[in-house]
C-alpha cells in the first residue's frame, strides 16, 4: 500500500534523510524506532506530504506523493496521521471537531457525518463526552479525539508520530488500547513510538533508523529481543534499562 524508494531530504545544510526504502503491505504495522533526530517523524511527513522529499518516491496505491500536485489534498485523506500533540480546534467542541473532516473536506451531509462520529467516538471510549471542549479533557483524552478524527475521514492508513509521548504514563494504555484495535481491525500503520511493549506485541514489522537510514529491519519480536546491527543493540539498552 506504501512504497518508499529511496527518499532523501535535507533542511539547509542537514541531511535528515539519507536514502530511506521500505515497502508498507496492506493491512500491515510498522514501527519506526530510534532516537530523536535519526528522521522518523520526517518519514512519516513525506508520506502524508506535509514535507517535500528532495530525491527518491513515495507511493500510496500506486499514486505518487508530490507536494505540488493538485491532488494532494485527496491524497491526504487516504492517509490519516495523528501528532504528538493533539491539534484540535479549541473553539470546537469533540464531536465537531471529529465532524470537521467529513463536512468541510469531503462535504458529507451533517447528519451522517454526526452519526460516524458518534460511532468513532464510542469506539475509542468517548461516548460521554460528545460536547465537552479540548479543554475539558485529559491528554489522553484529547488524543483519542485525535484519533477519532482522523478515522473519519475514512483513510486506508494511519500514521502516527510518537501518540504518546505528551502523555502522562497513565493516561499512555488508554491510547494504546485503541491503537491494537485498529491492528486487529486490520488498519494499515506506520506507527513512530518509544513504547517498545507495544511495538513488540502489536506490530508486524520493526525498523530501527540512525542517522537518517534504516539499520536495521524485521519482524517485531526479533528486532528487538535479538537485534543483529551493533547501534540497534545499544538503542535498546537504553532505552529498555531506562
Amino acid at each position: 500500500m506504501i512504497a518508499i524508494n529511496n527518499i532523501h531530504k535535507s533542511f539547509g545544510d542537514v541531511a535528515v534523510l539519507r536514502g530511506v526504502s521500505l515497502d508498507v503491505a496492506s493491512g500491515e504495522v510498522v514501527c519506526l524506532i530510534g532516537p530523536s533526530g535519526s528522521g522518523k517523524s520526517t518519514v512519516l511527513r513525506c508520506i502524508n506530504g506535509l514535507e517535500t522529499y528532495d530525491h527518491g518516491d513515495i507511493l500510496i496505491n500506486d499514486a505518487r506523493v508530490d507536494t505540488q500536485q493538485a491532488d494532494i489534498h485527496a491524497l491526504r485523506t487516504r492517509v490519516g496521521m495523528v501528532f504528538q500533540r493533539f491539534n484540535l480546534f479549541p473553539h470546537r467542541s469533540v464531536i465537531e471537531n471529529v465532524m470537521e473532516g467529513p463536512v468541510y473536506v469531503k462535504h458529507e451531509p451533517r447528519q451522517q457525518a454526526r452519526a460516524m462520529a458518534e460511532e468513532l467516538l464510542d469506539k475509542v471510549g468517548l461516548n460521554d463526552k460528545y460536547d465537552a471542549y479540548p479543554n475539558q479533557l485529559s491528554g489522553g483524552q484529547q488524543q483519542r479525539v485525535a484519533i477519532a478524527r482522523a478515522l473519519a475521514m475514512r483513510p486506508d492508513a494511519m500514521l502516527f508520530d510518537e501518540p504518546t509521548s505528551a502523555l502522562d504514563p497513565e493516561l499512555v494504555g488508554d491510547v494504546l488500547t485503541v491503537m491494537r484495535t485498529l491492528a486487529e481491525e486490520g488498519m494499515t500503520m506506520v506507527v513512530v513510538t518509544h513504547e517498545m511493549s507495544f511495538a513488540r506485541e502489536v506490530a508486524d514489522r520493526v525498523c530501527f533508523l540512525h542517522g537518517g537510514t534504516i539499520v536495521e529491519e524485521g519482524p517485531a519480536k526479533q528486532v528487538l529481543s535479538q537485534p543483529h546491527h551493533e547501534r540497534t543493540q545499544d538503542f535498546l539498552r537504553r532505552v529498555l534499562n531506562h
